[in-house]
């Protein structure tokens, strides 16, 4: 089977290394004629822990071509799978018109029956339109359209890929199911199939689900702070009860960031004022995460009264850990803000050597943790990365105003124990020099 891979972003390089390395012939497609020139050399557009060699691997192995002609791209191949990453805004609106608008050059090349797959985040009832579009530009073709909502985790890609849970799949006849079960049997053969709409409506209730479950935890740990409980232990209470289970996402931290899950609570809201539905839940998710983003920022200035002239290390910069992404980084957020109150912010980041333009001038990128630290009122762990186990209780000598803001728990050394918790089940600290 040889499969056109559409949209070659972070899902789209991917996916079509993680099929080649099934043993799939693969053409990638992208219209950005320098994001195809990087994949030829063997370089993602975005980084992704292995996603490189990989890369270069099916390349040399022969299963794995990039073109940048729609023409070549549709018509060699028996299944097109549709994987470009959807645009979204700082108020979290997804672009579904630069994702049609990116869809439309392929139809022109389309052949009858010709299987199409859509793993692009897109709400629930695109692909009724876009079988409708089809109808309409192409003089009746007929199409297969089916759904597989992407669950790619930045940092964890390739294992989510090649080792899913299960896969989630749409499709519109009970007949159509022939048609992709042996590309989706050849990734696992634990598959839901359901109609189209039950299966971009799920993606949607995941997501959300997730969202709901973050913002929960959050509340309550501020209530715990209020009343001198133990967020941590109230999450090993829940995570004990046989009807909530211990891989429940239920755990206090920072706010949830990036587009993924914001992204589907706004397509639920926006689609139940739509359907003239009432829905306070879905409307109170990302008020009560924005609410909770600010977290960080109100123990700094508690504790640092005043903020101006200080001066905070933040160790983590980037949107989460395993990436190089800086969008959407809660811990880039707060430093802006910081610098704003007049803070001198320094910052060590693990993945990152130098920083981009904007960036630079609002905080300086340290080469080492130590000069990060040095003269510091404040410590903030920004992203939980693995290279935080190797963090010293002697580093923390070299903090002025010793006091470590760490909103997820990340920091585990055993001398964590020994410090004295203040605010928000032992998260933020304050270091006692005799413990250090």
């Amino acid at each position: 089977m040889q499969i056109c891979v559409i949209g070659l972003w972070h899902l789209g390089s991917v996916t079509t290394a993680c099929l080649a390395n099934k043993g799939f012939n693969i053409l990638g497609y992208d219209p950005d004629s320098a994001v195809i020139q990087r994949l030829q050399g063997g370089k993602a557009s975005l980084f992704e822990p292995g996603l490189d060699s990989l890369i270069q691997k099916q390349i040399a192995m022969g299963r794995l071509h990039f073109t940048n002609s729609i023409m070549e791209a549709v018509s060699k191949s028996d299944l097109i799978w549709i994987t470009f990453d959807t645009p979204v805004n700082d108020e979290d609106n997804a672009d579904i018109d630069w994702l049609q608008k990116n869809i439309e050059p392929l139809l022109s090349h389309l052949r009858e029956k010709q299987p199409i797959l859509i793993s692009s985040q897109v709400p629930v009832g695109f692909c009724k339109k876009l079988e409708d579009l089809i109808q309409q530009r192409c003089n009746g073709l007929r199409v297969v359209v089916g759904y597989v909502p992407e669950n790619l985790r930045l940092g964890k890609a390739i294992e989510i890929f090649e080792s899913p849970d299960r896969l989630v799949a749409g499709i519109r006849r009970p007949e159509d199911r022939a048609i992709f079960e042996p590309l989706l049997s050849a990734i696992t053969p634990r598959i839901e199939w359901m109609t189209t709409e039950s299966a971009e409506m799920t993606k949607h209730a995941i997501n959300s689900f997730l969202a709901v479950s973050i913002v929960f935890a959050n509340e309550l740990a501020r209530l715990c702070e209020s009343v001198g409980a133990d967020a941590r232990e109230v999450e090993r209470g829940l995570k004990s009860e046989s009807r909530i289970g211990p891989k429940a996402y239920l755990k206090p931290g920072a706010a949830f960031a990036g587009g993924t899950l914001a992204r589907d609570v706004q397509f639920l809201a926006e689609l139940s004022a739509e359907k003239g539905q009432t829905s306070p839940l879905l409307n109170a998710i990302l008020e009560s995460n924005r609410r909770h983003q600010n977290w960080a920022r109100e123990k700094l200035e508690a504790c640092l009264k005043p903020l101006k002239g200080r001066r905070v290390a933040i160790f983590g910069l980037t949107y989460k850990e395993g990436t190089d992404t800086l969008r959407r980084s809660w811990a880039v957020e707060l430093a802006s803000w910081l610098h704003q109150q007049g803070v001198q912010v320094n910052a060590y980041d693990w993945q990152l050597r130098q920083l981009p333009g904007e960036l630079a001038s609002i905080l300086s990128l340290k080469g080492d943790r130590e000069t990060a630290l040095t003269g510091s009122d404040a410590l903030v762990i920004g992203t939980d990365h693995p290279g935080l186990k190797q963090v010293q209780a002697s580093e923390m000598r070299l903090l002025r105003n010793p006091l470590i803001i760490d909103p997820n728990g990340a920091l585990n050394g055993t001398w964590i124990s020994s410090l004295t918790p203040l605010h928000y089940c032992s998260v933020a600290y304050t270091v006692s020099r005799s413990t250090l």
